[in-house]
């Protein structure tokens, strides 16, 4: 490819889990000599390879990647890093000259680097302590109807199963006093839009039914499986640094098969639940997805996929 005329574009390349975007992504990189950036929250963790579909080593010394193994399971990571981190990789390939991917399924990601981030409450352990007590007592359903009763609008939002974002949601009530909801509407900072300006397109693959997500989920989650998941998350549970409260922990696929390990939850029953989750995570994304109307839609599995994206971005007038 030749140089780009102006400074290099930022390649926003998005999907639901299992569609293929990471392999996509490394084609289109080999050919526009880019690199790629992981917009993914569970990647960022090291020694979590297999369930968080990393790219192998051997894809990574072919293709750059940044932002992946750079924290230890037992660490925090939040969307506010990420931003800084992604903003450091974007300012330093553009000083090189070097067009960018960002692929990952990480919706609240991307929404951090493209509008910034509301002015929302960092993390409280003991906060956290306390409302992990009370769901222990009285379940997650009862905590979301408790958000309910305090944020009518992000319970909404939120499925009364999905531990993390009602743990999130009653935390920053606590915290700050006031609902997520009216925080989320606040102003949000503008350093990261600015970062990106006009110049990153959206490309977004996903197949074409909601069949055929459906069993590209069934099948990876079943090749994961057969490449040692399952032992994966046994390292992680009989680490003593780690518990179940931990973020990478309660990433999907791990939170359903560490009860397998722990509870003595049967194989059948911890897979089944995975792929439940892997699925509802999907319509999420989806869901999001949707609503971006910028973005150029390519079907999973079609021949000429990498040409139909290096298309999308000449028109974009980039180069």
């Amino acid at each position: 490819m030749s140089s780009w005329n102006q400074e290099p574009p930022v390649i926003f390349l998005l999907g639901p889990t299992a569609s293929g975007k990471s392999e996509l992504a490394v084609q289109v990189a080999q050919t526009l000599n880019a690199e790629i950036i992981s917009v993914d929250s569970a990647m960022v963790y090291r020694g979590m390879d297999i369930g968080t579909a990393k790219p192998a080593i051997s894809t990574r010394s072919r293709v750059p990647h940044s932002l992946i193994d750079i924290r230890e399971p037992w660490q925090d990571y939040s969307a506010a890093e990420f931003c800084n981190d992604a903003q450091a990789e974007i300012k330093r390939l553009r000083a090189a000259g070097r067009p960018m991917i960002l692929t990952g399924g990480t919706a609240l990601y991307f929404r951090a680097l493209e509008f910034g981030l509301s002015d929302l409450p960092g993390r409280d352990p003991a906060i956290r302590a306390e409302i992990q007590s009370e769901a222990a007592r009285l379940g997650w359903p009862a905590l979301h109807a408790q958000l309910a009763e305090l944020d009518e609008l992000r319970a909404r939002q939120i499925h009364p199963n999905d531990q993390q974002r009602i743990e999130r949601a009653l935390e920053i009530v606590r915290v700050t006093g006031r609902p997520p909801s009216s925080l989320r509407a606040s102003t949000r900072s503008t350093e990261s839009g600015s970062i990106l300006g006009n110049r990153h397109c959206k490309i977004v693959i996903a197949p074409d039914s909601r069949a055929a997500l459906h069993e590209r989920i069934n099948q990876r989650l079943m090749q994961m499986m057969a490449n040692n998941f399952l032992q994966e998350v046994e390292r992680l549970v009989e680490n003593p640094k780690i518990s179940e409260n931990n973020a990478a922990a309660r990433a999907v696929g791990y939170r359903q098969l560490w009860p397998v390990v722990a509870d003595n939850l049967s194989i059948t029953e911890g897979v089944e639940r995975a792929k439940t989750a892997t699925r509802q995570l999907a319509k999420r994304q989806l869901t999001w997805l949707r609503a971006q109307k910028d973005a150029i839609w390519l079907h999973s599995g079609c021949a000429g996929n990498r040409k139909r994206v290096i298309e999308s971005i000449d028109r974009f007038s980039f180069r």
